[in-house]
């Protein structure tokens, strides 16, 4: 049992996760897997280690036992393999590729800094759409993808990360709140056609009962930063502003300078979720957990 430290370490995963599905999807495998280690643990225990609730899980006495057990063993398992790194000294550059809102906004340059030296290596940084980090990852180009757009594939772990919120912005005062019918009254920059982002805001606008084919649209971008630059530089205009919607990350220095304005639609909050995703095949190695888990931790 103790040279079988996969079901332990599903375990862990199940106990601190304090859920089975939110477990399988940080190891990578389905819930019935996981399920199934468990009770093969149970069996060999002869004793019930987890009560499933309606909301989550909870440890039993002997499930908290071994939880105490196991925490020893992976601690004691993690030591040595720093020491077999120390042995092998291995020097690599670590490939982490990110979407561009994440890579250009969201992640400052110190960050980067910081992970480099948890890892002991350095780390190079590319910034590019998340259909091209996803199949980068795949093709073991990059080792960790951050990416805004869930486009699930079977040979990848994805772990939410945290909540973006989308705004409206312009280089012309507007209202903070706005109304639906109020959308009809702006020049608009969208997003490039067949873009994801623009499926999600049309998607969200679809809800909301809003016809985009009505928007006065001056021009379409590709991505964040041009979306950015195309309304900072658009004229400014009272009667009729020109706006776009990116990510409130993308221009919270400039809104706080008085700068830029941003707006939200009246009683709804455009939302999206960044992930973190890497291969199947890593999620036992070491660098990757590293830089994994120092960005989940919030530090960044």
């Amino acid at each position: 049992m103790l040279k079988d430290f996969v079901k332990m370490d599903t375990f862990l995963t199940v106990a601190r996760e304090r859920s089975f599905s939110r477990a399988s999807a940080k190891l990578g495998i389905s819930q019935p897997a996981v399920t199934q280690q468990i009770k093969y643990i149970e069996n060999y225990l002869e004793a019930k280690i987890i009560d499933r609730k309606k909301n989550g899980i909870r440890l039993t006495p002997e499930g908290e036992e071994f939880y105490s057990v196991v925490t020893r063993l992976e601690k004691c398992i993690n030591n040595l393999e720093k020491d077999v790194l120390k042995i092998i000294n291995k020097e690599m550059t670590f490939r982490l590729a990110a979407s561009f809102t994440i890579g250009s906004y969201v992640i400052p340059g110190e960050c980067l800094n910081t992970i480099s030296a948890s890892i002991n290596n350095d780390i190079n940084l590319s910034i590019d759409v998340s259909e091209k980090i996803i199949e980068g990852v795949k093709d073991k180009k990059f080792d960790v993808g951050l990416i805004e757009v869930p486009i699930f594939d079977d040979d990848l772990i994805y772990r939410e990360w945290f909540d973006d919120e989308l705004v409206i912005v312009s280089n012309t005062h507007i209202p903070k709140i706005l109304r639906t019918e109020e959308l009809y009254e702006f020049k608009w920059i969208c997003r490039e056609e067949g873009s994801h982002t623009r499926r999600l805001l049309g998607e969200v606008f679809e809800d909301l009962g809003v016809s985009c084919k009505s928007f006065n649209v001056l021009s379409e971008v590709s991505n964040t930063t041009a979306a950015l630059q195309s309304v900072k530089r658009a004229n400014k205009d009272d009667a009729q502003p020109t706006v776009t919607i990116i990510s409130k990350h993308a221009v919270v220095d400039e809104v706080n300078k008085g700068e830029l304005f941003e707006a939200r639609i009246y009683g709804f909050k455009m939302t999206r979720k960044f992930y973190i995703i890497y291969s199947k095949e890593n999620k036992n190695n070491v660098f990757v957990d590293n830089v994994v888990n120092y960005i989940l931790s919030g530090n960044c």
